[in-house]
């Protein structure tokens, strides 16, 4: 560790749009010094007014910092163990940074969505941050964090309960409640005005392995035309953050090992609903380029109201191998762009202060589920009434027997149930925050009721009992019995 590294945080771009609300987010949830931090940019004026605005004490030091200065940026990796940047579009302003930190051993999170750009850094910086120790994590927003430790909790859950990974997983957009800001529409503009004038780009932007270097994968699903979704009643349409997602989700698997097989194959895409008007909206969606003409500068997004206002859910669906149905669903309580972007980088930052040692995680280039896994899923799950990180994870299992279904509802569900959610809950998910409180083995949810009177994380987890036989009982099967149990895990 360097020992100019005087803070453990540096949120570089704390006076623009982005970086204020991570200020304010860090500010509002560790306002008792649990970590030295610091807020950079190029203005200390405006620095010193978004301080005050939010209420931020005097004490949180202010660094100037220009992008395009190269001294200035190494001072301020030299004085940070994690830099957090929202100062985009990245490909513009941001490959100095990346290449200080991978030349310091300072570790790096970003809310890069530019994958032309990602795979540039990747190919460029790679061998010098395994050199010096640098974790760079790319996408640690709502690009990719959802998406990524979605399908990573997918994959644990079909290996506790059927034995396996699987190789097929769709993702789908049930919700979306938000908007762009400014910083967002010029990172889109930046990138396709760099494809029109290098060919290789557009490539990288459509292979869904530019991202695993020497490794690439089978042909994947297509999901950039309306669809219909048989498994969900539901129209698809083509979802805008696929590109980057896709590729953030095939690099965890590699980084990783291939844990969820070398043939392993996934699309994203936004559930419209059904019927004629789910294939209206689908199709509409399809045609859409309201986005790349949008009037909003960097700088500019949602009111406050709005991010409060906003929320997602992403599910990820995916079939057994003896034919059951698997299902994760992620949702947030804030808009996902701003509101709960801000969490995640935040807590992705933080997860590689505590939870994830050098020893642990060497240097390179790496994913939010390859870095992190469960340990950061476990942060952004939602506290009680506290949404440290608003998020929230839940499981699904679907059965197809019938007849099952009628016996359950005639006789009664809560032993069968709690039976079944036993078998879900695999034991290396019940981790506690400040310890490490395992559940040895799959533990009944009685005995987890008594791991301790403190809420260390709370893992909400949906036992959605889907039972079908035939298309008419799918149909029937989303009015079927939702039942759920808090798992409470106390934080010694």
């Amino acid at each position: 560790m360097n020992p100019e590294q005087q803070y453990d945080l540096v949120v570089f771009g704390a006076s623009g749009y982005t970086g204020r609300l991570v200020a304010e987010y860090l500010n509002e949830h560790y306002p008792n010094a649990e970590f030295s931090w610091a807020m950079a940019g190029r203005s200390m004026d405006k620095l010193a007014a978004v301080r005050a605005e939010m209420g931020i004490s005097d004490d949180i030091p202010l660094i100037a910092v220009d992008s395009e200065d190269p001294e200035s940026v190494r001072s301020m990796v030299a004085a940070a163990k994690v830099v957090i940047t929202t100062v985009g579009p990245y490909q513009l302003y941001g490959e100095e940074l990346v290449r200080q930190c991978a030349s310091h051993g300072t570790d790096y999170v970003d809310l890069s969505g530019e994958p032309a750009w990602m795979h540039h850094t990747i190919e460029t910086y790679n061998e010098m941050a395994k050199s010096s120790g640098a974790r760079i994590v790319h996408s640690c927003g709502f690009d990719s964090i959802p998406f990524d430790l979605g399908v990573f909790h997918l994959q644990e859950h079909a290996r506790a309960v059927t034995g396996s990974t699987v190789s097929r997983v769709k993702g789908r957009v049930k919700a979306m409640n938000g908007s762009f800001s400014g910083g967002t529409i010029a990172s889109l503009r930046a990138t396709l005005a760099a494809a029109s004038k290098n060919p290789e780009i557009i490539k990288t932007l459509l292979n869904p392995f530019a991202l695993t270097q020497g490794f690439t994968g089978p042909e994947q699903p297509n999901g950039d035309q309306p669809c219909y979704d048989a498994e969900l009643n539901s129209w698809s349409a083509p979802f805008i953050m696929a590109t980057i997602n896709s590729k953030n989700i095939h690099r965890s698997n590699f980084l990783m090992g291939h844990p969820y097989g070398e043939d392993f194959a996934y699309d994203e895409m936004l559930l419209t609903g059904d019927g004629d008007d789910g294939k209206a909206a689908a199709e509409f969606v399809a045609k859409d380029n309201t986005l790349a003409e949008s009037p909003l500068k960097p700088g500019e997004g949602p009111s406050k109201e709005e991010r409060e206002a906003g929320n997602y859910e992403a599910l990820f669906v995916a079939q057994g191998a003896s034919g059951e149905m698997l299902m994760t669903s992620v949702s947030g309580d804030r808009d996902p762009g701003y509101g709960s972007t801000a969490k995640m980088i935040a807590q992705a930052a933080i997860s590689l202060r505590r939870d994830v040692d050098k020893s642990q995680l060497e240097g390179g280039f790496w994913t939010p589920g390859s870095a992190f896994g469960e340990a950061l899923l476990l942060r952004l799950l939602r506290l009680g009434d506290d949404a440290v990180g608003g998020l929230r994870v839940r499981l699904a299992l679907e059965q197809r027997a019938e007849q099952q279904r009628r016996d359950d509802r005639r006789v009664g569900l809560d032993h069968e149930h709690r039976r079944l959610l036993g078998q879900l809950v695999p034991g290396d998910l019940l981790v506690g925050r400040s310890t490490r409180i395992r559940a040895v083995g799959r533990r009944r949810v009685a005995d987890l009721a008594e791991v301790g009177p403190g809420l260390g994380a709370l893992l909400e987890v949906v036992l959605d009992r889907r039972h079908h036989a035939d298309r008419e009982g799918a149909r029937d099967a989303a009015a079927d019995l939702e039942e759920a149990d808090a798992l409470a895990l106390g934080e010694v």
